[in-house]
C-alpha cells in the first residue's frame, strides 16, 4: 500500500539523483538525496527515512518520505509500498489523519518547535501512550491543532524532521549550484521562498539591480504575487526607474494593480523624478480614484522641481472640477507657472472663486 499526497513527484525516468551523506553528531548520519534534471540542474531534495517516534519503546518505528524545495522548505511526504502509519493502539492512519499529518507538517511555525519530547509525557508516567490524552488542560488545549490523536509523538518528531538542521543543510548544497541559469528560474519560479532568495542575489544592498535580471524583476512587480512584488518595488533603486519607457511600465502596472499595490507605487514615486511622460499621465489621472490617491498624486506633481507645461496643462483644464478644483490650484500656484494658458486658467479660477465669494 503506498500513501501519496496530491502534489506526489516521483523521479522521472530522465532524471538523476545526486547522494550527500549529512552527519548530524558522531553518532548520527542520514543520506540526503537531490533530484536533477537530465541538465544536470537540480529540482529538488528527498529523504527516505527510518525513525523511531517515542523514547518509551512503545512506539511503532516510522517509515516515511521527505521532500524539499532547493531552500529547504517542506513540500510533502509520501510512504514507502507497504509501509503505513500507525497510532499507539496500533489502528492504522486514515485518509484525514495522512491529510492532517501534511497540513501539520507544512506549517513553517509550529508550538512544537518550543517542545521537548518530554514535555509531552505526563511526568512520572512510564507506560504512557502516544495519544493527545497524554496532556491535560491547558497544555492539550495548547497543541491539540499540531497533533493527531494517538499520534502525537509521530506528530513531534516528523515536525522536527521536516523543520530542523535538514534545512540549512540543503541550503548549504543549493549555493554550490548558483548559476546566472538558477537565479533566472527562482526569480521567474512561483515559489515566493525562491524570488526572495534570488533578488538578494541580484539587488545589491543599495538597490542596484544587474542588468541581466532586470526583465525578471519587471516581472516580479507586475506579477500577482502583491508581497513579492511590493518586496521588489521597495528595495530597487529609484534609478530602476529613470528612463520613460521604465516610467511608463511602471504606470501601466498601477493601473491594473490592486489598490494596496497602487499605493505602494505611489510611495515609491516620491522618491522618482517624473519625466514628462509619466507626469502628463498622472496629472491626466490626478482625479481616478479615491480622495487620498487624489491628494497623494496632485503632491508628486506639484513636488516636482520643474513640471513641464503639458502637465500644468493638464491640471489646469480640471480647476473648474468642484471637488478638487481648489487644491489643483494651490498646487498649480505653488509651481510659479510661465505658460500663458496655465495663467489665464488661474487668473480665471480666481476671478470664479471672488464672485462665488462676493455673492
Amino acid at each position: 500500500m503506498v500513501i501519496l499526497c496530491a502534489s506526489a513527484m516521483p523521479v522521472r525516468a530522465d532524471d538523476s539523483i545526486r547522494r550527500y551523506e549529512v552527519r548530524e553528531n558522531d553518532s548520527i548520519s542520514y543520506t540526503l538525496n537531490l533530484v536533477l534534471d537530465k541538465a544536470g540542474q537540480p529540482l529538488y531534495f528527498f529523504r527516505n527515512i527510518y525513525t523511531p517516534v517515542c523514547n518509551t519503546g512503545e512506539c511503532k518505528p516510522v517509515y516515511i518520505n521527505f521532500y524539499w524545495d532547493l531552500r529547504g522548505n517542506y513540500t510533502r511526504f509520501d510512504m514507502p509500498d507497504n509501509e503505513v502509519l500507525t497510532k499507539t493502539d496500533h489502528r492504522e492512519f486514515q485518509e484525514k489523519d495522512y491529510a492532517k499529518l501534511q497540513d501539520i507538517l507544512s506549517r513553517e511555525t509550529s508550538i512544537l518547535a518550543e517542545l521537548k519530547m518530554e514535555d509531552l509525557v505526563v511526568k512520572g508516567t512510564e507506560d504512557i501512550s502516544d495519544s493527545a490524552n497524554i496532556k491535560t488542560g491547558a497544555t492539550l488545549k495548547t497543541i491539540k491543532n499540531d497533533v493527531i490523536e494517538g499520534a502525537v509523538f509521530t506528530c513531534y518528531t516528523l515536525w522536527h524532521l521536516a523543520h530542523g538542521p535538514v534545512k540549512e543543510e540543503i541550503r548549504k548544497i543549493t549555493e554550490t549550484y548558483l548559476s546566472p541559469g538558477l537565479l533566472h528560474r527562482f526569480l521567474n519560479s512561483d515559489n515566493y521562498h525562491y524570488q526572495y532568495f534570488a533578488m538578494e542575489k541580484v539587488i545589491s544592498a543599495e538597490g542596484h539591480v544587474q542588468a541581466s535580471y532586470e526583465g525578471d524583476i519587471e516581472k516580479i512587480i507586475a506579477g500577482k504575487n502583491i508581497f513579492t512584488a511590493r518586496h521588489a518595488l521597495q528595495t530597487v533603486n529609484r534609478d530602476f526607474f529613470d528612463t520613460p519607457s521604465r516610467q511608463l511600465w511602471l504606470w501601466e502596472v498601477y493601473n491594473s494593480a490592486v489598490y494596496p499595490f497602487q499605493m505602494a507605487i505611489l510611495k515609491k514615486l516620491k522618491d522618482i523624478p517624473l519625466g514628462e511622460v509619466l507626469a502628463v499621465r498622472i496629472a491626466k489621472a490626478v482625479r481616478a480614484g479615491n480622495h487620498e490617491q487624489f491628494k497623494i498624486k496632485l503632491a508628486l506633481l506639484a513636488a516636482q522641481q520643474k513640471l513641464s507645461d503639458k502637465a500644468q496643462l493638464e491640471l489646469a483644464e480640471q480647476l473648474t472640477d468642484p471637488d478638487a478644483g481648489e487644491a489643483i490650484y494651490e498646487a498649480l500656484s505653488s509651481l510659479k507657472p510661465t505658460h500663458k494658458t496655465v495663467r489665464k486658467k488661474l487668473s480665471g479660477y480666481e476671478k470664479a472663486a471672488s464672485s462665488s465669494a462676493s455673492e
